[in-house]
């Protein structure tokens, strides 16, 4: 899912926008000082969003405090549950940020097929847009 979102973020019929990957462990406040939007992926853990979600979260909310305008971002989540735990764990959080959100989770349950991914690719597609045509 990571891949098709970041996939369309790139994708040559856009104007270039400058994309970063990179897994909760290895991002940083930094990454939030840099970005205009964000993309957060996660997989549904005992109906939360992953531990190393939540440990960048909590890792970086002091740093950028007052420092970052309200980012534009929206979430994909691998759900073998319904995905709603992990949402509204995320939303609750991404309140105090402040992260805006600029669409509804995309929530693959069970397998991630090609229709999953097909939309996550467009996700990243619509986010690099709407960034470079200031809509966000």
């Amino acid at each position: 899912m990571a891949e098709a979102v970041f996939a369309g973020a790139q994708h040559p019929d856009l104007e270039p926008v400058n994309v970063r990957m990179t897994t909760a462990s290895n991002a940083a406040a930094e990454d939030l000082l840099w970005a205009d939007g964000l993309l957060v992926g996660t997989p549904e853990n005992f109906g939360y969003m992953s531990g190393a979600i939540k440990d960048f979260l909590d890792r970086t909310f002091y740093e950028v405090e007052g420092k970052i305008s309200p980012l534009p971002y929206a979430l994909f989540i691998s759900a073998s549950n319904d995905g709603s735990g992990a949402v509204r764990a995320f939303e609750r959080i991404a309140k105090g940020y402040p992260f805006t959100k600029v669409q509804p989770p995309i929530i693959s349950i069970g397998e991630v097929d090609d229709q999953i991914l097909a939309l996550c690719e467009q996700l990243g597609m619509t986010m690099a847009a709407g960034i470079d045509l200031g809509m966000f």
